[in-house]
């Protein structure tokens, strides 16, 4: 029992003695609660994987709930490709639910708030409002509208709701305390006006649009939420949250929950995701997207959950990313390097390897006859149950250019005139005898020799040699465009940065090559991961077609995070 407790992270713990005492009767339901004016990034996935996972784990059901309270931000793209991701993930919700299902009823309990003298109609600017606030250390001044009589403010308020006051001219506050402590409990606006922009599913019909602190606890309310687990900046708006619950419980608002007299909704904070090289910014995101810094949403350079699919990224090894991380109080930074690492694991046990020649210069084997063969070459060495691949060979084969160097010293193990051997991954041994130049003295062609009876798999292929090269047969030969993906900013921490965060972009986040790639990947379909021996982890990009092969590399061989 001891080593489970362990085992359990604080929401958890938090979940098993709610369970344990009974609370809500012992049903257990979250909801994931996405505004639907942006693309989902991996710091969502925390939230999802916490959310879904909590419902997972304890027989309970996790819905889907969009936060569309402003039309002005919000579109059905974004919430078509919510949904996508979630699923994409592996995730299951119960419902699918907005917060725009509860207009009417969160509008009725606006208007309870102002009969009850809890809620008043101010005709301050934005900067006015913002001024009176006050400081964490100064109270508040109050506004001159707050004393306005109930008749007045309903007035107003369904004046507002007609569609009869400007936008920006008047707002709906709740009438709770300018002196507190807590600055949100300083006459938090309750409703706003938005007149400019329809909203993506109810039109028209609404001109007053609720705000989030208004609007989430009452949903989690209508909906029979039990644990309401949101990221840490929410923390202090939890003391809000449960006041604004208090109200509707009470004397005035009562009879309004399906789920028994004792239910309630609870409030728990956990710590955002903050990774290195990158940002966690939807407005930032948006701001790159929209100047063309990244080739959109889903450029794989993105921390958008469609962006690290497109690169590479499984479902599978984003979630153990999340488990490796856990769930804490404590804000920091997470080092990317743990997220490739994850990605690495995962593919090394999956992805077939092939050869990729990034920089070509072409072997011509000056005593091979024949026309050709094929060779029957492992999709992964050691792993016999993973299948094989065709490979064809013939006199003629593309290296890469750094595996030949025409003078060389005892340190170089690779082709080199002077009788080294080199052995050609899966197939045969060489010998470099010379090379050819153009006329700036560039290398065009190197020549070999080689052994027919140095064959890999054959009884004369066992000879050991210092070094083993790939190729790919000219003739079969494809040309791929590759695209080598890096961080996309050149400093650690872009956000902690003075200055335009944009200025920090890495000038070398994309480089694009064409290589010749083995014939076999004429078949690769989209999303078809590989490892290029020696290059990396590469996946087939959605540009991709049979006539123009494009891959982008996911993740280097090399696997800096462990050092």
């Amino acid at each position: 029992m001891e080593e489970q407790e362990k085992s359990l992270n604080f929401i958890e713990q938090i979940v098993e003695k709610d369970l344990a005492e009974g609370v809500n009767d012992g049903r257990i339901q979250t909801r994931f609660p996405p505004e639907p004016n942006g693309y989902l990034h991996i710091g969502h996935v925390k939230a999802i994987c916490m959310d879904f996972g909590i419902a997972e784990k304890y027989n309970g059901v996790c819905n889907l709930r969009f936060d569309d309270t402003n039309p002005a931000k919000e579109d059905t793209e974004y919430v078509e490709t919510i949904e996508r991701d979630i699923a994409w993930l592996g995730f299951k919700w119960g419902q699918i639910y907005y917060a725009s299902d509860y207009f009417q009823q969160l509008y009725d309990l606006a208007i309870q708030f102002i009969k009850a003298g809890k809620a008043y109609v101010d005709e301050q600017t934005a900067e006015q409002i913002a001024e009176q606030k006050g400081t964490p250390t100064e109270p508040g001044v109050a506004s001159p509208y707050r004393d306005r009589p109930i008749e007045e403010n309903l007035r107003l308020f369904e004046a507002m709701q007609r569609g009869e006051i400007e936008e920006g001219k008047m707002v709906l506050r709740a009438k709770i305390d300018m002196g507190n402590p807590n600055m949100h409990f300083r006459d938090p606006i309750m409703y706003r006006i938005i007149t400019s922009h329809p909203h993506h599913r109810t039109g028209r019909k609404w001109n007053v649009y609720p705000m989030y602190d208004f609007a989430h606890g009452q949903s989690d309310y209508f909906e029979g939420v039990t644990h309401s687990i949101c990221t840490l900046e929410f923390e202090v708006h939890r003391p809000l949250y449960d006041y604004f619950l208090d109200q509707i419980t009470g004397e005035n608002f009562c009879g309004l929950s399906p789920y028994g007299p004792n239910y309630r909704p609870k409030q728990r904070e956990f710590n955002r995701l903050n990774i290195t090289y990158t940002v966690m910014s939807k407005r930032k995101m948006l701001q790159l997207v929209k100047e063309g810094l990244v080739a959109g949403w889903d450029d794989p350079r993105m921390p958008t959950v469609c962006g690290l699919r497109r690169r590479g990224y499984t479902a599978q090894a984003i979630r153990t990313f999340m488990d490796k991380i856990g769930y804490t109080k404590v804000e920091g930074m997470i080092d990317q390097g743990l997220l490739e690492h994850t990605i690495r694991e995962d593919l090394k046990e999956t992805a077939p390897r092939v050869c990729a020649i990034f920089d070509p210069v072409k072997l011509v084997i000056t005593n091979y006859e024949g026309e050709g063969e094929t060779i029957i070459a492992e999709n992964i060495d050691g792993h016999e149950e993973l299948g094989t691949r065709e490979m064809k060979f013939g006199k003629e084969l593309w290296i890469e250019r750094g595996d030949f160097l025409e003078e060389a010293d005892n340190k170089f193990y690779r082709l080199s005139p002077g009788g080294r051997e080199v052995r050609l991954k899966a197939s045969y041994i060489i010998q470099a005898t010379g090379c050819e130049k153009d006329a700036d003295g560039n290398i065009t062609t190197v020549y070999a020799t080689y052994d027919p009876n140095s064959k890999s798999g054959t009884e004369g292929g066992n000879r050991k040699t210092k070094a083993t090269i790939n190729w790919v047969e000219c003739n079969s030969a494809l040309d791929a465009e590759v695209r080598l993906y890096d961080r996309l900013f050149a400093v650690e921490n872009p956000s902690a940065e003075e200055g335009d965060f944009r200025d920090l972009l890495n000038p070398d986040s994309l480089k694009v090559v064409t290589a010749k790639v083995e014939g076999s990947l004429a078949k690769a379909k989209m999303q078809d991961h590989f490892q290029f021996l020696k290059q990396g982890y590469f996946v087939v990009d959605d540009d991709s077609t049979p006539e123009h092969l494009v891959f982008n590399r996911t993740c280097s061989l090399k696997d800096n995070y462990l050092k």
